[in-house]
């Protein structure tokens, strides 16, 4: 249940990040800066949703280990 929740809002996250890579690019925005910051951000959110997924992974096998 806990990890049904947590999927669903990272699916949201990648849903929000879409919409912001549209809105940019729909922009034409020709700032460097901005494609810059827009890079990073893909990289934390990359790196956020794996590390989720590696510790959702680990507590379903602790889960999976206890006594019922």
């Amino acid at each position: 249940m806990a990890t049904e929740a947590l999927d669903a809002a990272l699916d949201r996250l990648e849903q929000a990040l879409a919409k912001v890579e549209g809105a940019i690019s729909q922009q034409g925005n020709h700032d460097g800066e901005a494609g810059q910051e827009l890079a990073i951000l893909k990289v934390r959110h990359r790196k956020l949703k794996d590390t989720v997924a590696q510790e959702l992974h680990q507590l379903d096998l602790l889960l999976a280990g206890l006594p019922k």
